[in-house]
C-alpha cells in the first residue's frame, strides 16, 4: 500500500512514521510512505503558501494552487485518480471500520491542513473524504495523518509479525479487547486468572469473550448498541449491572 502525505512539515511526518513496526514494514517494501512538501509548489521566492482570507477573520488560509500542484505531482504518477483524505475536525470520525475500508486502497493521499484551513475551491476539486480523529482542534493535520497511517498499515498483510493479531484487537465486533497477562503468574499479590493457565482453549475463548463484553459495558457502553450479543451475554451484562 502506498501513502502520499501532502504537508508543510514532511520531516515531522517521516520522523514519526520511519520507526517501530511501520518503519520496518516500509523498509521491507510492504508499505510506501512519502511526504510531499506543499511549499515546494509555492510560486514565490519565500515559498509562502498562505494568505489572508476574503471577508476578514483571524489567521491565514492555505492557498489553493500550491495544494493543487502538490496533488498533481502525486496523481500524475498514478494510473487512476487516488482517494484523497482531508484531515479536518469537520470530517467523519475515524474508526476501525474506516481503517479496514481504507486498507483496501492501493494508493491513498492524506492532505494535512494548517493555519485556519485550506481554500475551499481546491478541497472541492480534489478531496474525496473528510476525516477527523476526534472532536478537538490541532495545529495541523500531520498528527491525524500519522494516526491514520499507523492504524491502516497494521491491517496490510505482512506488516504485523502475527497477521491474525489485528483481527482480535479492540473494536473487532464492536467490542474492546479482553485483559491480557504475561509472566510471572503472580505479581505483587495479583494472580493470572486460573482459566488462562488451564490449557482448555474453549474455556479460555469463552472467558475472553465474556471479559470483552463486560469491559465494553464498563468503558464504552455506546459500542454495545452496535454489537450482536447472545442471550447468555445479555444475561451476563444484567448480572454485572445488578452486582454493581
Amino acid at each position: 500500500m502506498n501513502f502520499h502525505i501532502l504537508t508543510l512539515f514532511p520531516d515531522m511526518v517521516m520522523d514519526g512514521l520511519n520507526t517501530s513496526i511501520i518503519g520496518r514494514a516500509a523498509g521491507k517494501g510492504l508499505l510506501s510512505i512519502e511526504a510531499v512538501n506543499i511549499r515546494d509548489y509555492a510560486f514565490n521566492k519565500h515559498q509562502s503558501v498562505d494568505d489572508y482570507p476574503y471577508g476578514g477573520g483571524a489567521g491565514m488560509l492555505m492557498q489553493a494552487e500550491p495544494v493543487y500542484l502538490a496533488y498533481e505531482a502525486v496523481a500524475g504518477k498514478l494510473e487512476k485518480a487516488p482517494r484523497v483524505v482531508y484531515l479536518s475536525p469537520q470530517g467523519q470520525t475515524f474508526n476501525q471500520q474506516m481503517a479496514e475500508e481504507l486498507a483496501q486502497e492501493e494508493e491513498l493521499v492524506l492532505l494535512c491542513g494548517h493555519y485556519e484551513g485550506i481554500d475551499e475551491r481546491v478541497l472541492e476539486e480534489i478531496v474525496t473524504d473528510y476525516v477527523s480523529i476526534g472532536d478537538y482542534v490541532l495545529t495541523g493535520g500531520e498528527l491525524p495523518a500519522m494516526v491514520m497511517v499507523d492504524a491502516i498499515s497494521r491491517l496490510v498483510p505482512g506488516v504485523l509479525h502475527n497477521d491474525v493479531s489485528a483481527e482480535f484487537e479492540s473494536f473487532q465486533d464492536n467490542l474492546l479487547e479482553y485483559p491480557q497477562y504475561s509472566r510471572p503468574e503472580e505479581w505483587r499479590g495479583k494472580k493470572v486468572p486460573e482459566v488462562l493457565l488451564s490449557g482448555h482453549h474453549a474455556n479460555i475463548e469463552k472467558w475472553r469473550r465474556e471479559q470483552s463484553v463486560l469491559r465494553t459495558k464498563e468503558r464504552r457502553p455506546d459500542l454495545l448498541e452496535k454489537c450482536e450479543l447472545t442471550d447468555a451475554e445479555k444475561k451476563l451484562i444484567e448480572d454485572y449491572e445488578s452486582e454493581k
